[in-house]
């Protein structure tokens, strides 16, 4: 978050689409606004203030998440009873009022906003439309649902596909009527426009759409036709779906992957972005992957930033030299896309000719105000986004709806208002942990105005952000941190609020200094397995060796007991920067389960790539001198650990096709000359209690991992909310 590039003249430099003028170069990028509608699909008042706050924070374009058309088709983009998560502008003119107050609060900041129609779902879809509409999920031909491949999606009939078309077109121009200012089409990661146009998933022999270009043409010269030739549409694609360059030999060999082989080379894709000019098509933005390598469109913590800037670049002059020109007779801009939250990485872009535009989608989830923050150069200021995905994707994969780790208004636009109003009853608050929980409830109460004092007991803020952001994969995890630590010292100058660093205070000395409030923010502690050896001194926690790198110095080969995130993360800093032969052992079937499906699979991938062994089904039974003991499942039936083409399915998705994992175990000696134990952490409720029994304060408050083991996600939105309500 450096601003050697400011002013960020080009980022905020005006830029014409068709006949529409953007103000600057900034596109909010789409996020899904799953269960931020009415179940009927009318956008709520959650879903208008959350785009409100992004065009107030000075964005020039806004999207929608995914808006299907296609509910007369696709089952899985609907539930039972015709019930939407997606919002829908297909059904009746009930929902027409929900976009107009939408884009009326957009344009309201001069910012325009763009819908995003999607065909549908396909393969991508939830095959639990089988269980309860009894009807197969839908694709281009026969392909197997990503979720459950041993669930077969039937192909689209060609008359389904016209009703798809037609729906589009109607669909663009209600979306006209409602003061919407332009359709962005959603042609890329595999979903059913995708589907449709990419031989890896249309092996149509017969009709229209064995030309599998054409669906998509004539999408958009209905949409055209429909909104006539000034109305703005946008189309995201990806170069490509390098499934071939990620998996290799397994396209050959996997089945839910060898019918995908034959995938939309690089060069056919840009012969059909020309061909979607001369439909209608007026400007792109462009990525790589699908949904089989879900990292790529959804690049999490562990891949660099500014990842697809070759790929804009590459479309962007390929553009030029082959003169494509729009209808309107102009450049068709190229809007990249992949980690480009830093102002001065975005900025450099622009100049450097890599593309015409910056689409940010989590960047303005972490900070509405990226925009104005960067225009007016106070880029320290600018929240980043942490990568971790837990808020922004996984919460509304496990049911919720977009919010963010970072920012715990995301979602909650309609319910936090932005600036906080000082309290009528200031308050002593004694605030005991400075990890995020404690952080955030510092400075949200002293904003508030109350008096308070954190205390933190090593000597720096950050908590488990201070080991959690020493690998270089978790440099935006390092971001957060210097943005928490700068934001804390700012509030100290403005606000009565103190901070002790090396401090350890006791419930009996916070009772003795007259607080009204002590709010317990200490942490969780290390679990410790008890079994023979680990109290070896070649046995170390996995937060202690990134404290402390060197005492990996002398080892050769690791084992790293617990495969939740922290210890496939603390096996890729062990293989990746320090160099170590590592292996990996997990009680469970699988590896990482509950982490978000695109961090999960980069890392797995990446793990593999390195040669780090990832042994499931394992239970590690004794460390003895420079060996451990393990007892090995070895049967066939257990789960490849190394599968990232497949997702895991939430804990209350019931899979029919699952195989029971047979038992075989082998008791096996391996060399390690360290151990590193990643099994997670135990709550410190501890100290709470004794505050509770020496009745520390008459308020007393537990808070973030002291009440329950969570992630930063839990921790920011604890923190904030506890700071608020004080």
């Amino acid at each position: 978050m450096t601003s050697k590039n400011y002013p960020y003249s080009t980022l905020f430099s005006p830029i014409q689409v068709n006949r529409l003028t953007l103000k600057n170069r900034i596109v909010m990028g789409p996020m899904g606004n799953i269960s931020m509608a009415e179940e009927m699909g009318r956008p709520s008042n959650k879903m208008i203030q959350y785009f409100a706050d992004r065009a107030r924070g000075g964005a020039g374009l806004l999207t929608s998440g995914l808006v299907p058309i296609s509910q007369a088709v696709d089952p899985t983009v609907t539930e039972r009873g015709n019930k939407s998560y997606f919002p829908r502008i297909d059904s009746s003119r009930t929902v027409f009022s929900g976009w107009r107050d939408l884009a009326e609060s957009v344009h309201a900041y001069g910012c325009r906003f763009f819908i995003q129609l999607t065909a549908g779902l396909g393969r991508v879809g939830s095959p639990e439309s089988l269980l309860t509409k009894f009807r197969m999920p839908v694709s281009a031909s026969w392909n197997p649902n990503f979720y459950i491949p041993g669930i077969p999606c039937r192909p689209l009939t060609d008359g389904e596909c016209r009703t798809i078309i037609k729906a589009a077109g109607q669909g663009a121009a209600d979306a006209k009527a409602a003061t919407i200012d332009g359709v962005y089409l959603h042609g890329h990661e595999g979903y059913l426009l995708e589907q449709m146009t990419n031989p890896a998933f249309n092996r149509r022999k017969l009709g229209r759409f064995a030309n599998w270009q054409n669906f998509g043409l004539d999408m958009v010269k209905v949409v055209r036709k429909r909104v006539g030739l000034n109305f703005p549409i946008m189309y995201r694609i990806d170069l490509s779906l390098a499934l071939n360059e990620t998996y290799g030999n397994r396209m050959d060999t996997v089945a839910s992957l060898r019918k995908f082989k034959k995938e939309r080379t690089v060069a056919e894709t840009l012969e059909y972005m020309v061909n979607l000019v001369k439909a209608g098509v007026d400007l792109f933005d462009v990525d790589l992957g699908c949904y089989d390598n879900w990292w790529l469109p959804h690049p999490p913590n562990s891949m660099p930033s500014g990842c697809f800037l070759p790929v804009s670049r590459l479309v962007k002059e390929w553009f030029a030299r082959e003169k494509v020109l729009s209808n309107a007779g102009l450049p068709v801009p190229i809007v990249a896309v992949g980690k480009l939250g830093y102002p001065d990485l975005a900025e450099q872009a622009l100049r450097n000719g890599e593309c015409d535009m910056i689409m940010l989608a989590r960047p303005l989830l972490a900070d509405a105000e990226w925009p104005n923050k960067a225009y007016a150069g106070n880029v320290m200021d600018i929240c980043p986004c942490i990568g971790d995905q837990e808020g922004c994707i996984n919460e509304f994969v496990e049911g919720g709806h977009l919010q963010c780790s970072v920012n715990p208004r995301t979602g909650f636009e309609d319910v936090y208002v932005r600036e906080l109003a000082p309290t009528s009853s200031p308050k002593k608050v004694a605030i005991i942990g400075a990890g995020p929980a404690g952080i955030l409830c510092a400075i949200t109460a002293a904003h508030r105005r109350h008096r308070v004092a954190l205390f933190e007991k090593t000597d720096r803020v950050g908590g488990m952000l201070v080991p959690g952001s020493v690998a270089k994969i978790k440099y935006e995890v390092k971001n957060y941190l210097v943005y928490l630590e700068h934001q804390l010292k700012a509030c100290q100058e403005k606000y009565d609020l103190t901070v002790e660093l090396n401090s350890e205070v006791t419930p009996e000395s916070l009772k003795g200094k007259g607080f009204d409030t002590v709010v317990v923010s200490v942490g969780g502690s290390a679990v410790t397995p008890r079994l023979p050896g680990v109290e070896q001194q070649n046995v170390i926690q996995a937060i202690d060796l990134f404290r402390k790198p060197e005492l990996a110095a002398k080892a050769r080969n690791v084992v790293v007991v617990g495969a939740g995130a922290v210890g496939c993360e603390a096996a890729q800093f062990l293989s990746a920067e320090l160099g170590k032969k590592v292996t990996v052992v997990e009680m469970l079937p699988t590896i990482m389960p509950g982490l978000c499906t695109a961090n999960r699979g980069h890392l797995i991938h990446e793990l593999e790539n390195l040669g780090v062994l990832l042994w499931n089904c394992t239970k590690l039974l004794s460390i003895e001198g420079n060996n451990v003991k393990l007892a090995r499942n070895v049967s066939a039936t257990v789960p490849d650990p190394y599968v990232t083409w497949t997702p895991l399915l939430p804990e209350n998705i019931s899979n029919p096709f699952a195989k029971p994992i047979k038992e075989e175990i082998e008791e096996q000696t391996i060399p390690a000359e360290l151990v590193v134990l990643a099994m997670g952490l135990r709550s410190g409720r501890a100290f709470y209690e004794a505050c509770v029994t020496t009745q520390a304060a008459p308020e007393v408050i537990q808070l973030g991992d002291t009440f329950q083991i969570g992630r930063v996600f839990e921790a920011v939105k604890s923190g904030s909310l506890v700071g608020r309500n004080l």
